[in-house]
Formats: structure tokens, C-alpha cells, sequence
């Protein structure tokens, strides 16, 4: 029976915590609770405690997020984390839980992830990382990372799979009425990034874009409209958005794509004329790359009611 060590660290948060709770308290595994020094963790009182330096004994640790991402971690469960990991243990992160495994050093070198709203900070903060924030979970064998919140559930879900089969796998995402395995990534629930309100500056020659995309604007037209040379447009783009002309035009593009898929029953064809794709199979082919499904897919799981 595999066992797995739930690790709760000073910082962990109860949202992740109660997933990998949920999945791994099962019959088919031997669930413990790591806590500093084995105390029982009021979050779980009934399940069975033990303290950080055992977790090596495990068949795989799991470490959920962390909600303050500049504390200091116990030196004794990131020691425990490397000697676990030179055990050959398998380790999971959910979430920020990948911060937690980053300063243990078990993230050098590898592809990892975590919610993308910390993507570019982990990176930052641990240049050695791979940092990827376009999937839902990454599984490097040994070591394991998700991205936020229910990604958790996707990787919990693919442990069970990787452990006992598809059947298992399938039967748990059924109790939590959810799919057992999702298309996809983290793309797909990435907000547009926020682009400057202040009378001024591009903001009115953003919005006249944004009112024509179904026409075919080129960087001429946005540099005429603002009054620049296309090289003085990239130039303040660049200083204001972090991004180039056509850069933004096919992000604005992408962006009302999503939004008419959300909110109309156009057809894929329509949405393609409206957001200035020109044809179904442009959209497809620029949707699928920048938000890792297809139109089709993205509807019929974001189509408001």
C-alpha cells in the first residue's frame, strides 16, 4: 500500500491541503500528516501524525501551497525534503508548494510550475528553474509540480492514476464530479494583463483598436491614429504595455475570441470574422497555440449560461 506523508508546513493553506486529503485518504493508501514535530494538525485531527525528519519513509510527499512566499522555511523540512528526494522518494507540490521545493534546491534544473499569477516570480527568485506557466501540472518522474488551485486536483488525480491504474483514477474523479483528465493548460484561465486607463498616453489609440478589430489594422494605422512613426508606436508599446505593436493587436485579437466564445452562440466561423482571424481554421490554429485548447474546447467549459 503506498504511503504518502501530506507535509504541513507553517504556511500551508487549507484549499490544497483538503484536496490531497481527499484523494489520498483512501483505502488504497497509507495517508499520514507531517507536521514539525509529529503533533496532530487541527485541520486533520483524525488522521495519524509524524514528524518532518520521517517523511523519507514515504512512497511520496506531497506539499501543499504556501501563502506567504517570502517566510522562512523550517531548515528541518527542507533537509528533510533533499533527503527524502536522495531516498528516491516521489515528491508533489500543489500550487506555490513549488516555492517550498525550489528553496530545497529539488527544482535545479528541472521544468516546474505553479499558479501563473507567480510564475514570474518564482523564476525570478529561483533562476535555476524552469519555470513554465502554460500547464497544468508538470510530472518530471521524480519530482512533481502543479499549477494553481485546482490544478492541484489534476495532479492529485494523475498520482492515482500513475499508482493504481486508470479505473482508480477515473472512479475518484467521478466522487468529485470532475474530469478525470483535462485538455489544455493554465493559458486557458489567464486574465488579459491590465493596460492603462489614464487619459493620454496610448490609451485612446488602444481603444480605437479594440473598436476595429474586425477589420485588418496594421502597426501603420495604430502609428497614424497616435500620431507616431510606426519606430516612436513600438518604442512607448514597449515602455507601456511590455509588448509590440502586433503583439498586442493578435493578444486583443485572442482576447475577444475568448470573449465572444464565453458570451454569444456564434459560430467559430463568425468568431473568426469578428475578432479579425479572417477564417474557422486561422482562429483554430492562433487559438489552440495561445491558449492550449481548441475554440470548441473553450467554449464548453467557459460558455456563460
Amino acid at each position: 500500500m503506498p504511503r504518502v506523508a501530506l507535509v504541513l508546513h507553517a504556511t500551508a493553506m487549507l484549499y490544497e491541503t483538503a484536496i490531497a486529503a481527499e484523494i489520498f485518504d483512501l483505502d488504497d493508501y497509507d495517508l499520514v500528516v507531517a507536521t514539525a514535530d509529529g503533533s496532530p494538525h487541527h485541520w486533520l485531527p483524525d488522521l495519524p501524525t509524524a514528524p518532518f525528519r520521517t517523511i523519507a519513509d514515504a512512497d511520496t510527499v506531497v506539499v501543499p501551497s504556501a501563502d506567504e512566499l517570502d517566510a522562512d522555511l523550517d531548515p528541518d523540512l527542507l533537509a528533510a525534503l533533499r533527503e527524502a528526494h536522495r531516498r528516491g522518494v516521489r515528491i508533489a507540490s500543489l500550487c506555490t508548494g513549488a516555492y517550498v521545493l525550489a528553496a530545497a534546491g529539488l527544482l535545479d534544473g528541472r521544468r516546474a510550475t505553479t499558479h501563473w499569477l507567480h510564475a514570474e516570480d518564482l523564476a525570478r527568485k529561483y533562476p535555476r528553474v524552469d519555470v513554465r506557466s502554460d500547464v497544468l501540472y508538470i510530472d518530471e518522474g521524480d519530482v512533481l509540480t502543479s499549477a494553481g488551485k485546482t490544478a492541484a486536483l489534476d495532479l492529485c488525480i494523475h498520482l492515482v492514476r500513475r499508482d493504481l491504474g486508470a479505473a482508480a483514477a477515473n472512479a475518484v474523479a467521478r466522487h468529485l464530479v470532475m474530469p478525470a483528465h483535462r485538455t489544455g493548460g493554465q493559458a486557458q484561465f489567464i486574465a488579459a494583463p491590465a493596460e492603462p486607463r489614464t487619459p493620454g498616453g496610448l490609451a485612446p489609440t488602444l481603444e480605437w483598436a479594440r473598436a476595429r478589430l474586425d477589420q485588418p489594422l496594421t502597426v501603420g494605422d495604430l502609428a497614424q491614429h497616435a500620431g507616431l512613426s510606426t519606430r516612436q508606436l513600438a518604442r512607448r508599446m514597449h515602455a507601456e504595455l511590455q509588448s509590440g505593436p502586433l503583439d498586442w493587436l493578435h493578444q486583443q485579437r485572442i482576447v475577444r475570441a475568448q470573449e465572444l466564445l464565453e458570451r454569444t452562440d456564434a459560430s467559430v466561423e463568425q468568431v473568426a470574422a469578428s475578432c479579425g482571424m479572417g477564417t474557422a481554421t486561422t482562429l483554430r490554429r492562433h487559438f489552440h497555440r495561445a491558449v492550449g485548447v481548441t475554440p470548441t474546447a473553450y467554449r464548453s467549459t467557459f460558455r456563460v449560461a
